[in-house]
């Protein structure tokens, strides 16, 4: 069984922050962590040692809401989806959710089934996540308004089907006929469900997380705004306890001090993701978003036609950096909202998102200006 040892690291996890930390990995696990030089005993002859030398080390980051990147798209078959990984992973991302946008419910089908396929022999993919068909026209952003419909029994059976137990999340949008019963049947089928898109008010939007929603997309973009007497979703998904807000910290979805207030309003509860489409780590210029076209300029994406933004150029590792030196966040703040937090929205908070005996051995090697330096996902070394 492979040892790897990284040691003398500033050690970020579970809100606390431990100075001249060590952590040891044996396989896909954390095996023990500690402080000091005790890493030293035991060591087998072949072990990766790595001095972190006073770096911060974390969990691996885990990404929600991901589409792209590389020039690749989720949605464009298996070697698409390596080219994403690859760019996700060489900055910080250790487990993705693979996000598909609004098509036919065939085409989603087959891109389900991809990523099932995928997710099978890999076990950073964590799975998929719908972001459509069951959105709101008006609300609906970079999504092909002639494949947006209300969610129907049938088309709910299909997609679970398809996706073969992979489908981790799916987004919403709680108004439209047949909402509520979507919503309990992707609940039953341990889907968490996300509102987003969406032209609900407060009261709509609570009580879809009163029925069992528990994640809101993108908070902020693609919905109603927070009006001192029309709060709206966000509103309602600070006031449900249970929920999870995603954030998209680029400095372009969501003003810096926006995202301060955001964390303020629903502490422990949100996770920071990128929404990136096919640009990230990629040039500007002409991209397909699903079936729309895509202009990327100084990296930030949006429609051809009409001009919405189309989402991220955004890695997380930026997007930890961003909530850090942007919104004043403190190190254990951003980093839980980049692993622990995250990993909780999908039901994975018992062995996602944290370095400690029996989680997954995921880590992030970074800098003081928290730029990446190394990276492991299941023990392996990453980048």
């Amino acid at each position: 069984m492979p040892v790897t040892v990284i040691h003398s690291a500033r050690l970020v996890s579970g809100g606390d922050t431990a100075l001249d930390a060590w952590v040891r990995f044996e396989g896909d696990r954390v095996a023990a962590r500690g402080v000091g030089d005790a890493w030293r005993d035991g060591i087998p002859a072949g072990a990766e040692v790595t001095d972190a030398a006073g770096r911060w080390l974390t969990p691996g980051f885990v990404d929600l809401h991901c589409h792209g990147g590389g020039g690749a798209s989720a949605d464009d078959g298996e070697d698409a989806i390596a080219t994403v990984l690859a760019t996700h992973r060489a900055h910080g991302t250790t487990r993705t959710v693979l996000s598909l946008v609004t098509a036919t419910i065939a085409e989603l089908e087959q891109r389900l089934g991809e990523i099932a396929r995928v997710a099978a022999s890999d076990p950073l993919v964590l799975g998929s996540h719908l972001e459509g068909p069951f959105l709101d026209h008006d609300f609906r952003g970079a999504h092909d308004p002639a494949q947006l419909r209300s969610p129907d029994a049938e088309t709910v059976d299909r997609l679970l089907t398809a996706s073969d137990g992979t489908l981790r999340q799916i987004t919403i949008a709680p108004e439209h006929d047949g909402a509520d019963d979507a919503v309990a049947r992707f609940t039953e089928a341990r889907v968490a469900v996300a509102l987003g898109h969406t032209g609900a008010d407060f009261d709509t939007a609570l009580r879809a997380f009163e029925s069992g929603a528990s994640i809101l997309t993108h908070a902020f973009n693609g919905m109603r705004g927070i009006h001192h007497r029309a709060p709206g979703p966000v509103v309602a998904a600070m006031r449900a306890d249970h929920v999870t807000l995603e954030v998209i910290g680029d400095g372009v979805h969501v003003h810096p001090d926006v995202v301060r207030l955001a964390f303020a309003g629903a502490p422990g509860r949100v996770a920071l993701v990128t929404d990136a489409m096919a640009a990230t780590g990629a040039a500007d210029g002409r991209y397909g978003l699903g079936s729309l076209d895509v202009d990327v300029r100084d990296g930030v994406a949006r429609l051809v036609e009409g001009g919405a933004i189309a989402g991220s150029t955004l890695t997380q590792d930026v997007a930890l950096h961003r909530a850090v030196v942007e919104s004043g966040l403190t190190i254990e703040e951003a980093v839980a909202s980049a692993t622990s937090t995250p990993a909780a929205a999908i039901g994975r908070a018992h062995d996602l998102g944290r370095l400690e005996p029996g989680f997954a051995a995921d880590a992030v090697l970074l800098d003081d200006d928290l730029a990446v330096e190394g990276v492991w996902g299941a023990g392996r070394r990453l980048a």
